[in-house]
């Protein structure tokens, strides 16, 4: 990760105590992205020296997110492409939760929605 913009006010609407918004806004985390095209399965690996977060799905399947390591919650998740654009939709206790992924030149970006805050992080490719 090589920029991060509004990351403790998105984790502040996700009700994260103080102490471990501090800690997760310190944090540079690493992404491995995997897209097998013939099945329209996908992994996204998100690597943390603090915690790793593990998300396997079928494109536009919708499934039950377990996301007990980032709040404690779960939720209905779909995700889909719009465009170039990897787009989810988490439906759960947290009103317009989701995120979109997508590519420009060598930079992944995602940008991470709750209610109506926006939070931004951009990844440099290896």
């Amino acid at each position: 990760m090589v920029e991060q913009d509004n990351m403790d006010a998105y984790l502040a609407a996700l009700d994260i105590n103080f102490a471990l918004r501090k800690i997760v806004c310190l944090l540079k985390p690493t992404k491995e992205i995997t897209h097998d095209p013939a099945t329209g399965t996908m992994k996204i690996k998100t690597i943390t020296t603090f915690k790793n977060f593990f998300m396997d799905f079928v494109i536009g399947k919708e499934f039950t997110e377990d996301l007990g390591p980032v709040d404690g919650r779960t939720c209905q998740t779909t995700v889909s492409w719009e465009g170039d654009k990897l787009l989810c939709v988490q439906r759960g206790e947290k009103q317009g939760r989701g995120w979109t992924h997508w590519l420009e030149g060598n930079k992944l970006h995602l940008e991470l929605r709750v209610e109506d805050v926006v939070a931004k992080q951009v990844f440099q490719k290896e």
